[in-house]
C-alpha cells in the first residue's frame, strides 16, 4: 500500500476530528443514497444510516461592505425613529401650538403601532420576494417624503397635515422594524451575527435619542407664536434634510445580499428551491411553533411596555417636576443611550456563549426589578434619583429588543428572519398601542405610580412566559453540524481502492471528481448524501 493510501486508510478508520477543514467546497443537491461497498460493512451499517448525516460544506465569505450596509441601514433607522418621538417629548409645547388635547398627541405617536399592524405582512411578504435592498429603499423614500410634508405645517390650524406627514412617516417605520435579524444573518459571520443584529437595533434606539434630546432644544417654551412656528420649521427642516440624504446614500450604495453566503446556515438557506417557499406555509408553521409564540407574546409585553414609557414620558416627568421640559428629554436620552450599552453586550455576549434562553430570561427580570425601581422612586423629588433609575431601566429593557430577534430567529430557523420578527414587532406594537392608552387613562385618573404598577404587572407575567420556552436553537445547530470534520473525496476515493485491491470480486468501480469534499458526523462511519457526482 502506498503511504498516501496508507494515510488515507488511518484517517478513515481512525480520525479524531483534528484534521483541518476544508472552507471552499461544492455544493450537491438531488440525489440521496447510501454507498455500498463488497460485504457492506463499512458503509451500510444501519447505525451508521441512522445517525451519521452528510452536510457538505459550502464557500463562505465575509464582505469588508457589510459594515456599510449596516451603517446606511443605522442612520435610516435613526431618522426615523427620531421622527416618532420629536412631538411627544415636547407634547405640551406642540398640543398648545396646535390647539389639540394630549389624545391627539398621543396619536402622533400611536399611529406608528397603528399602522404597523396591518402593514406587516405584506410588507414581509415583499421582504421574502423582492429582497432587503427594495424595502430598505422604499421605506427610506417614505421617511423622506413624511419629513417633506411636515416642513409646511408649522403654523397653528395645520395640525391635520402634520398628522399626515407623522402617518407617511409611520409606513417607513414597518420597512425598518423588522430588518436588523435579516440584515445580520445575510451578510455577517456565526461569530457577529448577533453583534450586528444589536448594532442595527442600535440605529432606532440612536433616533429616539435624539428625539429625546434635539426638540427640546431646538423648539423652547416660548409664548410668541410666531417665534414659536419658527423654531418647529427648523427642527422640520433639519429633519427633512437628513432624510434626503440618507435616501440617496440608500438608493446609490445599499445592495441586496452578499454572492457568496457569510455562514454555512445561510448557504443551507440558500439551497432550498425558492419555488418550494409558501409564504402562507411559512407563517402557519411559525404559529404553531409554540416556544416562538411564548416569545412573541412576551417580546409584545416587555417593548409594548417600553413603547408607553417612552410616549408618556414627559407627562410622568412634568407631573412631579413642573417646568422641565428640557430634563424631560435628557432623562429619556439617558434611557436609551443606556439601553443602546446594553444591547450592544447583549449582542456581543450571545456572540461568545450562545446563552439565548438564559439572557433573554435573565434581562427580562432584571427590566422587572428596574421598573419596580423607577416607578417606586419616580415621586421622590430628587431630579437626579429619576436620571439613575431610568437609566437602569432603559439599560434592560432596551438592551432585550435584539435578544428577542436573535433568540427568535434561533427558535425558528429556517424561516425568513423578517417574517419572525415582523411577527415579534407587530406583537409589540398591539401591546404598545394597549399599554399607552391604558397607562395614560391611569395616570389621569390615579397618577403615575399607578400606572408605572400596571405596567410592571405585565413585565412579571412576561418573565413567566420566558421561562417556559423550550430553547431550541436550530441556527446553532445547523452551523455545529456544518462545521464537523469533512473528508477530502480523494481520500475516500483512495480508501476505495484499497478495499478494491482486497475484494478483487468486487466488481464495482467509483470515478470521484478532484477538489470535492464531504463531511462525515462521525469517524470511521461514514453516510454519504447528495452524490450527484458518482
Amino acid at each position: 500500500m502506498s503511504s498516501q493510501e496508507e494515510l488515507c486508510h488511518d484517517w478513515l478508520d481512525s480520525h479524531d476530528g483534528s484534521a483541518p477543514r476544508r472552507k471552499n467546497t461544492t455544493c450537491f443537491g438531488g440525489l440521496n443514497r447510501h454507498l455500498v461497498l463488497g460485504d457492506g460493512n463499512l458503509l451500510s451499517d444501519s447505525s451508521v444510516q441512522e445517525n451519521a448525516q452528510l452536510f457538505p460544506l459550502m464557500e463562505t465569505k465575509l464582505y469588508t461592505r457589510r459594515w456599510v450596509m449596516l451603517f446606511l441601514f443605522y442612520i435610516y433607522s435613526m431618522s426615523n425613529a427620531m421622527m416618532w418621538l420629536q412631538y411627544g417629548i415636547i407634547s405640551n409645547i406642540i398640543k398648545n401650538f396646535y390647539g389639540v388635547g394630549d389624545l391627539a398627541i398621543n396619536w402622533l405617536s400611536m399611529i406608528y403601532f397603528f399602522t404597523y399592524i396591518p402593514l406587516i405582512l405584506p410588507v414581509m411578504w415583499l421582504l421574502d420576494n423582492r429582497g432587503l435592498r427594495e424595502i430598505v429603499m422604499v421605506g427610506s423614500a417614505f421617511n423622506c417624503i413624511g419629513a417633506w410634508i411636515k416642513t409646511s405645517t408649522a403654523h397653528p390650524g395645520s395640525f391635520g397635515v402634520t398628522f399626515l406627514g407623522q402617518f407617511v412617516c409611520s409606513v417607513a417605520t414597518v420597512y425598518v422594524l423588522g430588518i436588523p435579524s435579516r440584515l445580520a444573518s445575510l451578510w455577517f459571520g456565526q461569530q457577529e451575527v448577533s453583534t450586528a443584529c444589536s448594532i442595527g437595533v442600535l440605529g432606532n434606539q440612536m433616533g429616539i435619542a435624539i428625539g429625546f434630546l434635539i426638540p427640546p432644544i431646538l423648539v423652547p417654551n416660548v409664548d410668541d407664536v410666531e417665534e414659536l412656528a419658527h423654531h418647529i420649521k427648523i427642527m422640520f427642516y433639519i429633519s427633512a434634510g437628513v432624510a434626503s440624504v440618507i435616501f440617496i446614500l440608500v438608493v446609490i450604495v445599499f445592495q441586496d445580499k452578499p454572492a457568496l453566503p457569510p455562514t454555512q446556515a445561510q448557504a443551507q438557506a440558500r439551497c432550498i428551491p425558492a419555488e418550494s417557499y409558501s409564504y402562507v406555509a411559512s407563517i402557519w408553521r411559525l404559529l404553531r411553533n409554540k416556544p416562538f409564540m411564548l416569545l412573541v407574546v412576551s417580546y409584545g409585553l416587555n417593548v409594548g411596555c417600553f413603547y408607553a414609557v417612552s410616549t408618556l414620558l414627559n407627562r410622568m416627568i412634568i407631573e412631579h417636576y413642573p417646568g422641565e421640559e428640557v430634563n424631560a428629554g435628557r432623562i429619556g436620552l439617558t434611557i436609551v443611550i443606556a439601553g443602546m450599552v446594553g444591547s450592544l453586550i447583549c449582542g456581543i455576549w450571545l456572540d461568545k456563549t450562545k446563552t439565548y434562553k438564559q439572557t433573554t430570561l435573565a434581562v427580562y427580570v432584571l427590566s422587572l426589578i428596574g421598573m419596580v425601581v423607577y416607578a417606586s422612586t419616580l415621586n421622590l423629588g430628587h431630579l437626579w434619583v429619576v436620571f439613575v433609575t431610568a437609566g437602569v431601566l432603559g439599560f434592560f429593557m432596551t438592551g432585550y429588543l435584539p435578544l428577542g430577534f436573535e433568540f427568535a430567529v434561533e427558535l425558528t430557523y429556517p424561516e425568513s428572519e423578517g417574517t419572525s420578527s415582523g411577527l415579534l414587532n407587530c406583537s409589540a406594537q398591539i401591546f404598545g398601542i394597549i399599554f399607552t392608552i391604558g397607562q395614560g387613562k391611569i395616570i389621569d385618573t390615579w397618577g403615575t405610580l399607578a400606572g408605572n404598577i400596571f405596567l410592571c404587572v405585565f413585565l412579571l407575567i412576561g418573565s413567566i412566559m420566558t421561562g417556559f420556552i423550550k430553547s431550541d436553537l436550530r441556527r446553532q445547530k445547523a452551523n455545529i453540524q456544518a462545521a464537523g470534520p469533512s473528508i477530502s473525496v480523494s481520500a475516500v476515493y483512495c480508501r476505495l481502492n484499497s478495499l478494491h485491491s482486497q475484494h478483487a470480486q468486487n466488481k464495482h468501480y467509483f470515478s470521484f471528481p478532484e477538489n470535492t469534499a464531504f463531511k462525515a458526523s462521525k469517524p470511521s462511519r461514514i453516510s454519504f448524501l447528495n452524490l450527484a457526482h458518482i
